[in-house]
């Protein structure tokens, strides 16, 4: 296999398609062997119908982890083949219910002895192997039903893309980018306020001198996020998180969880016990990533943004 030796996992997909064509081929055959009329993708609806009892679609394809149109077309194929009879539900006469016919029902009482053979050929495989094919089948379907494989590629994505992300202190040469990048996502949902233009257009006099703090994610010496940390002159709360905009074409370069982690970390140096930030809820990706860095909802206060929906605190001190 010299070809998947050069691709390495990547090729996965096709390594496993191989797999099942070759086992899908060679059942196909072992049906003829045994002078079984059955498909071998119908299999799973067969056997659990096999029991006997009538059931509805939807708990086959439940029980089978098949969808539910997957399951759909595959009965309607047994029943052209004359393996399974529907008819309406007694309780509800909108439910169609499925059983095996008298033909599949034959069919079922004369598998027994292909049941024993193939389990036995596969337990003899299994027995000259290294690997348990088996059981690495149950660990991987497992893992990827807690999280899906694209939802790990994305994650090593943003890892491998966040090691060219460097946060920086603002300098007086980060102010255009400061201001265009909270300038485009905020007129891209919102419009412009009175306090948007008091801060970008003056982020030393309102944000620096009065005690606060501006960040700046250059990828590739290129700033494309930034976030500010304010102080504020409140009892409850220490800072607050704001003027946090990240470039779209930096999408999926953890560039938003890095200026949050800074900020934080930022206000952890300077003693302080909390930090305060103000959101729209239809900014759910925002949302999701406050949630990360360990914001939580608070009731809501007096704000200066009409866009403002949602409140939220991350506490540094227990």
């Amino acid at each position: 296999m010299d070809f998947f030796k050069q691709t390495g996992k990547m090729a996965i997909g096709s390594r496993l398609r191989m797999l099942n064509d070759k086992i899908t081929e060679a059942s196909s055959q072992i049906y003829d062997l045994y002078d079984t009329e059955l498909k071998p993708k119908w299999f799973p609806v067969f056997f659990v119908l096999s029991d006997g009892e009538t059931k509805t679609i939807t708990s086959i394809a439940q029980k089978i982890g098949h969808t539910h149109p997957s399951v759909s077309n595959i009965i309607k194929e047994m029943v052209k083949d004359g393996l399974i009879v529907e008819k309406k539900d007694k309780a509800d006469g909108r439910r169609n219910m499925v059983e095996l016919s008298e033909k599949g029902k034959k069919i079922a009482s004369k598998m027994s002895d292909q049941y024993t053979d193939v389990t036995a050929a596969i337990e003899n495989i299994s027995k000259q192997t290294t690997h348990d094919l088996w059981g690495a089948l149950e660990e991987w379907e497992f893992l990827l039903s807690e999280k899906s494989l694209l939802q790990r590629v994305i994650e090593e994505r943003k890892l491998r893309e966040s090691n060219f992300v460097q946060i920086v202190d603002y300098e007086p040469k980060y102010q255009k980018s400061f201001r265009d990048l909270n300038e485009g996502w905020i007129t891209t949902y919102f419009k412009m306020e009175e306090a948007d233009y008091k801060a970008l257009d003056n982020p030393e006099e309102y944000i620096l001198n009065r005690g606060g703090y501006i960040f700046v994610a250059l990828y590739k010496d290129e700033p494309l996020g930034v976030c500010a940390l304010l102080k504020m002159n409140d009892e409850l709360y220490d800072y607050e998180l704001a003027k946090m905009a990240v470039s779209p074409k930096a999408q999926g370069k953890n560039i938003g969880y890095l200026l949050g982690q800074a900020a934080r970390q930022k206000a952890i140096d300077m003693g302080a016990s909390t930090i305060y930030l103000e959101s729209n809820t239809t900014l759910k990706p925002a949302i999701s990533l406050y949630h990360k860095l360990g914001f939580k909802k608070v009731a809501g206060r007096p704000t200066p943004y009409e866009r403002c929906n949602i409140q939220m605190v991350l506490l540094l001190k227990e």
